[in-house]
């Protein structure tokens, strides 16, 4: 896969028994690191439009290809992709750059994995940005089976642990279809259609809504899947119950000043509990879909930095009109 053209020459960085591939922007700004964690089935190029922008505004950027990405590592064991071994990259990551600690952006899977550095390795996180991903509260019962009761059989993340390979293959001889139909707008959330949402993306004929990026954007995608197929990804996903169990002692409260972005026409809904276990969060709604830092770039971007710049993270961006309406459940600054 070439390099994105948006993006550094990435380098090769082992951690943890793995090795990711790193793209880095603004190591000039050696000591106020901030790590962007993408989600599935994404990539570090989902953040191009991010990273500039925080280079600029004195952060070193640092965004890995994370394990089962691009030219990451892709163990075949499928515990080798547990929450553990997803924030044991991101801890090592940090050591290997010698940092202590870092501010973390994560989105989607991504969201999910810097929500757990928080409550695994509470000490190298010093704030939180996050997109798309709630922090999700360990259910009574093991996240499969509490996905099946609510959502039924067919949910892809119900799906892809109860028949372990099916939609693999199905994404893998379809991946610049599945894509192409997978990175669109979508208008306001409504009941989920029948079926496993994810195949039947791959299998359409037609995509719905406009799309979220270029061409030339998507075409990065697409060559790095059909590379390396889905399943590295789709792995993360076949580890829910295994986290479940990994969080069981562990502290559920999130102690760390938070910034929560969601898209108002993303079906994933923030909870009334996000307050309770995230005290220090801000929550801001964009009128979007699920792949808000790509279909509102300016924006996201713009709303990231101010908020980092209120935490005393970055400096002030050039034309900000300062503190923004926040939206949904939380709006007390942290």
């Amino acid at each position: 896969m070439p390099t994105p053209p948006d993006l550094p020459a990435p380098t090769r960085v082992p951690v943890n028994g793995a090795v990711l591939e790193v793209f880095e922007l603004g190591r000039e700004n050696a000591g106020n690191p901030i790590v962007l964690c993408h989600g599935w089935p994404e990539l570090a190029y989902s953040w191009r439009h991010q990273m500039p922008a925080l280079a600029a505004a004195g952060f070193h950027v640092i965004a890995p290809n994370q394990r089962g990405f691009g030219k990451s590592s892709r163990p075949a064991a499928v515990t080798d992709y547990d929450i553990t071994c997803l924030t044991g990259d991101l801890a090592a990551l940090l050591d290997h750059f010698g940092y202590a600690e870092a501010t973390f952006m994560g989105h989607d899977w991504g969201a999910n994995a810097v929500w757990s550095m928080a409550l695994l390795h509470p000490g190298r996180v010093t704030r939180i940005v996050n997109l798309a991903l709630p922090y999700q509260l360990r259910t009574e019962v093991p996240w499969t089976a509490f996905l099946e009761a609510v959502l039924g059989p067919d949910n892809y993340m119900v799906h892809f642990n109860r028949q372990p390979g099916v939609a693999d293959a199905i994404l893998d001889a379809n991946a610049a279809r599945f894509l192409r139909n997978l990175f669109r707008k979508t208008g306001p959330p409504g009941p989920p259609a029948p079926g496993m949402v994810m195949i039947d993306l791959a299998l359409a004929e037609s995509p719905m809504g406009a799309p979220v990026m270029s061409d030339e954007d998507l075409a990065v995608f697409t060559a790095a899947f059909e590379a390396t197929g889905f399943t590295g990804g789709i792995n993360w996903y076949r580890n829910l119950d295994r986290n479940w169990r990994i969080l069981a002692e562990v502290d559920p409260v999130i102690r760390k000043p938070a910034l929560m972005i969601h898209g108002t026409q993303d079906p994933i809904p923030i909870p009334d509990t996000l307050g309770t276990f995230v005290p220090g969060v801000e929550v801001l709604g964009l009128e979007c879909g699920h792949w808000i830092q790509q279909e509102l770039p300016e924006q996201t971007t713009a709303a990231i930095l101010a908020w980092l710049s209120e935490r005393g993270a970055a400096p002030q961006p050039a034309g900000s009109t300062g503190r923004r309406a926040l939206s949904g459940p939380v709006g007390e600054k942290a």
